[in-house]
Protein backbone atom coordinates (compact mmCIF):
# COMPACT_ATOMS: atom_id res chain seq x y z
CA UNK A 1 0.00 0.00 0.00
CA UNK A 2 2.84 2.34 0.86
CA UNK A 3 4.51 1.51 -2.44
CA UNK A 4 1.29 2.23 -4.33
CA UNK A 5 0.91 5.56 -2.54
CA UNK A 6 4.48 6.52 -3.33
CA UNK A 7 4.00 5.59 -6.97
CA UNK A 8 0.82 7.62 -7.06
CA UNK A 9 2.67 10.62 -5.68
CA UNK A 10 5.31 10.23 -8.37
CA UNK A 11 2.61 10.18 -11.04
CA UNK A 12 0.99 13.30 -9.59
CA UNK A 13 4.34 15.10 -9.50
CA UNK A 14 5.10 14.03 -13.06
CA UNK A 15 1.74 15.23 -14.37
CA UNK A 16 1.01 18.27 -12.21
CA UNK A 17 4.31 19.20 -10.52
CA UNK A 18 5.19 21.91 -13.03
CA UNK A 19 1.71 23.45 -12.71
CA UNK A 20 2.06 23.48 -8.93
CA UNK A 21 5.47 25.13 -9.23
CA UNK A 22 4.06 27.62 -11.75
CA UNK A 23 1.24 28.56 -9.38
CA UNK A 24 3.77 29.06 -6.60
CA UNK A 25 5.90 31.29 -8.85
CA UNK A 26 2.84 33.33 -9.86
CA UNK A 27 1.73 33.87 -6.27
CA UNK A 28 5.25 34.71 -5.13
CA UNK A 29 5.87 37.20 -7.93
CA UNK A 30 2.45 38.83 -7.37
CA UNK A 31 3.22 39.31 -3.68
CA UNK A 32 6.58 40.90 -4.46
CA UNK A 33 5.33 43.15 -7.27
CA UNK A 34 1.63 43.90 -7.83
CA UNK A 35 2.34 44.97 -11.41
CA UNK A 36 2.94 41.31 -12.23
CA UNK A 37 -0.81 40.58 -12.31
CA UNK A 38 -1.79 43.80 -14.11
CA UNK A 39 -3.70 43.13 -17.35
CA UNK A 40 -1.27 45.12 -19.48
CA UNK A 41 1.62 43.06 -18.13
CA UNK A 42 -0.24 39.79 -18.70
CA UNK A 43 -1.11 40.76 -22.28
CA UNK A 44 2.47 41.88 -22.80
CA UNK A 45 3.90 38.56 -21.63
CA UNK A 46 1.52 36.48 -23.74
CA UNK A 47 2.16 38.67 -26.77
CA UNK A 48 5.94 38.42 -26.40
CA UNK A 49 5.60 34.64 -25.94
CA UNK A 50 3.47 34.17 -29.05
CA UNK A 51 6.39 33.68 -31.46
CA UNK A 52 8.02 31.08 -29.22
CA UNK A 53 4.62 29.51 -28.64
CA UNK A 54 3.78 29.15 -32.31
CA UNK A 55 7.08 27.38 -32.92
CA UNK A 56 6.52 25.11 -29.91
CA UNK A 57 3.15 23.99 -31.29
CA UNK A 58 4.83 22.45 -34.31
CA UNK A 59 7.69 20.91 -32.36
CA UNK A 60 5.07 19.24 -30.14
CA UNK A 61 4.05 17.06 -33.10
CA UNK A 62 7.68 16.15 -33.78
CA UNK A 63 8.41 15.22 -30.15
CA UNK A 64 5.20 13.21 -29.71
CA UNK A 65 6.18 11.37 -32.88
CA UNK A 66 9.40 10.30 -31.16
CA UNK A 67 11.86 12.73 -32.76
CA UNK A 68 13.57 16.09 -32.19
CA UNK A 69 13.84 19.28 -34.20
CA UNK A 70 16.79 21.51 -33.31
CA UNK A 71 16.64 23.42 -36.60
CA UNK A 72 13.62 25.60 -35.78
CA UNK A 73 15.65 28.56 -34.53
CA UNK A 74 17.75 28.85 -37.69
CA UNK A 75 14.71 28.14 -39.83
CA UNK A 76 12.83 31.00 -38.16
CA UNK A 77 15.73 33.34 -38.94
CA UNK A 78 15.59 32.19 -42.56
CA UNK A 79 11.83 32.74 -42.79
CA UNK A 80 12.08 36.22 -41.29
CA UNK A 81 14.92 37.33 -43.57
CA UNK A 82 13.26 35.91 -46.70
CA UNK A 83 9.89 37.60 -46.18
CA UNK A 84 11.53 40.94 -45.33
CA UNK A 85 13.83 40.79 -48.35
CA UNK A 86 11.05 39.86 -50.78
CA UNK A 87 8.55 42.34 -49.37
CA UNK A 88 9.97 45.30 -51.31
CA UNK A 89 10.80 43.21 -54.39
CA UNK A 90 7.57 41.33 -55.12
CA UNK A 91 5.07 42.75 -52.64
CA UNK A 92 3.89 41.48 -49.25
CA UNK A 93 1.40 38.86 -50.49
CA UNK A 94 3.84 37.11 -52.83
CA UNK A 95 6.61 37.48 -50.25
CA UNK A 96 4.53 35.67 -47.63
CA UNK A 97 3.60 32.89 -50.07
CA UNK A 98 7.20 32.46 -51.21
CA UNK A 99 8.47 32.39 -47.62
CA UNK A 100 5.97 29.71 -46.62
CA UNK A 101 6.85 27.63 -49.69
CA UNK A 102 10.60 27.79 -49.03
CA UNK A 103 10.22 27.06 -45.32
CA UNK A 104 7.95 24.10 -46.01
CA UNK A 105 10.52 22.81 -48.51
CA UNK A 106 13.15 22.85 -45.77
CA UNK A 107 10.77 21.02 -43.44
CA UNK A 108 10.03 18.46 -46.16
CA UNK A 109 13.74 17.85 -46.67
CA UNK A 110 14.28 17.23 -42.96
CA UNK A 111 11.17 15.02 -42.85
CA UNK A 112 12.49 13.00 -45.79
CA UNK A 113 15.85 12.42 -44.11
CA UNK A 114 14.33 11.43 -40.76
CA UNK A 115 11.17 9.72 -41.95
CA UNK A 116 12.06 7.93 -45.16
CA UNK A 117 15.82 7.53 -44.83
CA UNK A 118 15.43 6.85 -41.08
CA UNK A 119 18.38 8.99 -40.05
CA UNK A 120 18.76 10.08 -36.44
CA UNK A 121 16.66 13.21 -35.90
CA UNK A 122 19.11 14.74 -33.42
CA UNK A 123 22.01 14.50 -35.87
CA UNK A 124 19.97 15.60 -38.88
CA UNK A 125 18.40 18.65 -37.28
CA UNK A 126 21.63 19.64 -35.53
CA UNK A 127 23.33 19.60 -38.91
CA UNK A 128 20.44 21.50 -40.51
CA UNK A 129 20.72 24.13 -37.78
CA UNK A 130 24.14 25.09 -39.16
CA UNK A 131 23.17 24.56 -42.80
CA UNK A 132 20.09 26.78 -42.61
CA UNK A 133 22.06 29.43 -40.73
CA UNK A 134 24.55 29.41 -43.60
CA UNK A 135 21.68 29.61 -46.08
CA UNK A 136 20.28 32.63 -44.24
CA UNK A 137 23.63 34.43 -44.30
CA UNK A 138 24.02 33.62 -47.99
CA UNK A 139 20.54 34.94 -48.80
CA UNK A 140 21.08 38.15 -46.85
CA UNK A 141 24.71 38.62 -47.85
CA UNK A 142 25.53 38.73 -44.17
CA UNK A 143 23.41 41.86 -43.71
CA UNK A 144 20.32 42.60 -41.65
CA UNK A 145 17.01 43.20 -43.44
CA UNK A 146 14.57 46.11 -43.24
CA UNK A 147 11.42 47.14 -45.10
CA UNK A 148 12.00 50.43 -46.86
CA UNK A 149 8.54 52.00 -46.43
CA UNK A 150 7.60 50.96 -42.91
CA UNK A 151 4.81 53.52 -42.58
CA UNK A 152 3.08 52.62 -45.84
CA UNK A 153 2.68 48.85 -45.58
CA UNK A 154 -0.16 46.79 -44.19
CA UNK A 155 2.33 44.00 -43.46
CA UNK A 156 2.71 45.25 -39.88
CA UNK A 157 -0.80 44.08 -38.97
CA UNK A 158 0.40 40.55 -38.14
CA UNK A 159 2.86 41.64 -35.49
CA UNK A 160 1.54 45.03 -34.39
CA UNK A 161 -2.20 45.01 -35.03
CA UNK A 162 -5.10 44.15 -32.75
CA UNK A 163 -8.67 42.93 -33.16
CA UNK A 164 -11.44 43.22 -30.56
CA UNK A 165 -8.85 44.67 -28.20
CA UNK A 166 -6.63 41.58 -28.46
CA UNK A 167 -3.20 41.77 -30.11
CA UNK A 168 -3.10 39.88 -33.42
CA UNK A 169 -0.08 37.72 -32.39
CA UNK A 170 -2.11 36.39 -29.46
CA UNK A 171 -5.07 35.69 -31.74
CA UNK A 172 -2.89 33.84 -34.24
CA UNK A 173 -1.24 31.85 -31.45
CA UNK A 174 -4.62 30.95 -29.94
CA UNK A 175 -6.31 30.02 -33.22
CA UNK A 176 -3.37 27.95 -34.39
CA UNK A 177 -3.21 26.18 -31.02
CA UNK A 178 -6.93 25.36 -31.23
CA UNK A 179 -6.64 24.06 -34.81
CA UNK A 180 -3.57 21.92 -34.10
CA UNK A 181 -5.12 20.61 -30.88
CA UNK A 182 -8.07 19.33 -32.89
CA UNK A 183 -5.71 17.87 -35.50
CA UNK A 184 -3.74 16.01 -32.85
CA UNK A 185 -6.59 14.80 -30.65
CA UNK A 186 -9.53 14.32 -33.02
CA UNK A 187 -8.15 13.03 -36.32
CA UNK A 188 -6.66 9.74 -37.55
CA UNK A 189 -3.40 11.56 -38.27
CA UNK A 190 -3.12 12.63 -34.64
CA UNK A 191 -3.70 9.09 -33.41
CA UNK A 192 -1.02 7.86 -35.78
CA UNK A 193 1.46 10.40 -34.42
CA UNK A 194 0.90 9.05 -30.90
CA UNK A 195 1.18 5.47 -32.13
CA UNK A 196 4.42 6.07 -34.01
CA UNK A 197 5.96 7.92 -31.07
CA UNK A 198 4.80 5.34 -28.54
CA UNK A 199 6.03 2.27 -30.40
CA UNK A 200 7.17 2.80 -33.96
CA UNK A 201 7.73 -0.88 -34.74
CA UNK A 202 4.29 -1.88 -33.48
CA UNK A 203 2.75 0.98 -35.44
CA UNK A 204 4.42 -0.27 -38.62
CA UNK A 205 3.16 -3.82 -38.03
CA UNK A 206 -0.31 -2.35 -37.52
CA UNK A 207 -0.25 -0.89 -41.00
CA UNK A 208 0.51 2.72 -40.05
CA UNK A 209 2.80 4.41 -42.62
CA UNK A 210 5.47 5.38 -40.12
CA UNK A 211 7.71 7.23 -42.57
CA UNK A 212 4.84 9.33 -43.89
CA UNK A 213 3.66 10.24 -40.40
CA UNK A 214 7.15 11.36 -39.34
CA UNK A 215 7.48 13.31 -42.59
CA UNK A 216 4.21 15.13 -41.93
CA UNK A 217 5.19 16.07 -38.36
CA UNK A 218 8.13 18.00 -39.80
CA UNK A 219 5.82 19.68 -42.32
CA UNK A 220 3.61 20.82 -39.44
CA UNK A 221 6.68 22.07 -37.58
CA UNK A 222 7.91 23.98 -40.64
CA UNK A 223 4.49 25.59 -41.12
CA UNK A 224 4.54 26.82 -37.53
CA UNK A 225 8.09 28.14 -37.94
CA UNK A 226 7.04 30.06 -41.06
CA UNK A 227 4.13 31.55 -39.11
CA UNK A 228 6.52 32.57 -36.34
CA UNK A 229 8.84 34.13 -38.91
CA UNK A 230 5.91 36.12 -40.29
CA UNK A 231 5.05 37.41 -36.81
CA UNK A 232 8.68 38.31 -36.10
CA UNK A 233 9.15 40.16 -39.39
CA UNK A 234 5.85 41.98 -39.04
CA UNK A 235 6.48 43.03 -35.45
CA UNK A 236 9.66 44.98 -36.16
CA UNK A 237 9.57 45.35 -39.99
CA UNK A 238 13.26 44.60 -39.83
CA UNK A 239 15.46 41.92 -38.38
CA UNK A 240 18.96 40.68 -37.72
CA UNK A 241 19.87 37.55 -39.65
CA UNK A 242 20.40 35.69 -36.35
CA UNK A 243 17.04 36.58 -34.79
CA UNK A 244 16.11 32.94 -34.12
CA UNK A 245 19.50 31.81 -32.89
CA UNK A 246 19.17 29.79 -29.68
CA UNK A 247 15.38 29.66 -29.74
CA UNK A 248 15.39 25.94 -30.49
CA UNK A 249 16.36 25.24 -26.87
CA UNK A 250 13.62 27.52 -25.49
CA UNK A 251 11.09 25.85 -27.77
CA UNK A 252 12.15 22.39 -26.65
CA UNK A 253 12.04 23.53 -23.03
CA UNK A 254 8.45 24.74 -23.43
CA UNK A 255 7.39 21.46 -25.05
CA UNK A 256 9.02 19.39 -22.29
CA UNK A 257 7.55 21.60 -19.59
CA UNK A 258 4.15 20.98 -21.14
CA UNK A 259 4.55 17.27 -20.43
CA UNK A 260 5.63 15.92 -23.81
CA UNK A 261 8.01 13.01 -23.30
CA UNK A 262 11.39 12.98 -25.02
CA UNK A 263 10.74 9.27 -25.51
CA UNK A 264 7.71 10.06 -27.67
CA UNK A 265 4.07 9.03 -27.52
CA UNK A 266 2.79 11.56 -24.97
CA UNK A 267 1.97 15.24 -24.79
CA UNK A 268 -0.77 17.64 -25.87
CA UNK A 269 -0.97 21.00 -27.61
CA UNK A 270 -2.81 22.52 -24.65
CA UNK A 271 -0.04 21.56 -22.23
CA UNK A 272 2.56 22.96 -24.61
CA UNK A 273 0.74 26.29 -24.44
CA UNK A 274 0.96 26.06 -20.65
CA UNK A 275 4.68 25.31 -20.93
CA UNK A 276 5.19 28.40 -23.10
CA UNK A 277 3.32 30.57 -20.60
CA UNK A 278 5.32 29.12 -17.71
CA UNK A 279 8.57 30.21 -19.34
CA UNK A 280 7.17 33.61 -20.29
CA UNK A 281 5.76 34.48 -16.88
CA UNK A 282 8.76 33.18 -14.95
CA UNK A 283 11.14 35.26 -17.06
CA UNK A 284 8.87 38.30 -16.68
CA UNK A 285 8.58 37.77 -12.94
CA UNK A 286 12.33 37.50 -12.50
CA UNK A 287 12.78 40.84 -14.26
CA UNK A 288 10.06 42.54 -12.22
CA UNK A 289 11.63 41.46 -8.94
CA UNK A 290 14.89 43.05 -10.06
CA UNK A 291 17.00 40.04 -11.05
CA UNK A 292 19.34 40.36 -14.02
CA UNK A 293 18.17 38.90 -17.32
CA UNK A 294 20.91 36.26 -17.39
CA UNK A 295 19.40 34.66 -14.27
CA UNK A 296 16.59 33.53 -16.59
CA UNK A 297 18.98 31.11 -18.29
CA UNK A 298 19.90 29.41 -15.01
CA UNK A 299 16.25 29.19 -13.92
CA UNK A 300 15.22 27.79 -17.30
CA UNK A 301 17.98 25.19 -17.06
CA UNK A 302 16.83 24.13 -13.59
CA UNK A 303 13.21 23.84 -14.76
CA UNK A 304 14.20 21.71 -17.77
CA UNK A 305 16.20 19.35 -15.56
CA UNK A 306 13.26 19.07 -13.16
CA UNK A 307 10.81 18.39 -15.99
CA UNK A 308 12.99 15.68 -17.56
CA UNK A 309 13.58 14.08 -14.14
CA UNK A 310 9.87 13.92 -13.43
CA UNK A 311 9.19 12.51 -16.89
CA UNK A 312 11.73 9.71 -16.41
CA UNK A 313 10.47 9.10 -12.85
CA UNK A 314 6.93 8.66 -14.17
CA UNK A 315 8.14 6.08 -16.69
CA UNK A 316 9.98 3.95 -14.09
CA UNK A 317 7.52 4.55 -11.24
CA UNK A 318 9.99 6.03 -8.76
CA UNK A 319 11.86 9.29 -8.24
CA UNK A 320 15.28 7.67 -7.88
CA UNK A 321 17.07 5.09 -9.98
CA UNK A 322 16.68 1.56 -8.58
CA UNK A 323 20.46 1.15 -8.62
CA UNK A 324 21.09 4.40 -6.70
Amino acid sequence: MAGLTKQGMVQILARQGILIAFAAFMIGFALVNQRFIAMDNIFGVVRSSAILGVMALGVTFVVIGGNLDLSVGSMMSFSTIVVLDLHDKIGPVMAILAMFALTLALGAFIGFLVGYLKLNSLIVTLGMLSAIHGLTLTWSGGKNMDIADKAGTWFSVFGQGSALGIPVPILIFGLLAAALSLLLSKTPFGRRVYAVGGNGRAATFSGIPRARVVFMTYIVSAFCVATAGLLQASRSLGSQNTVGQGMELEVLAAVILGGASLLGGSGTVFKTVIGVLILGFIQNGLLLVGLDFYVQYMVTWAIIILAVWLDVAAKRGRLWSPIA
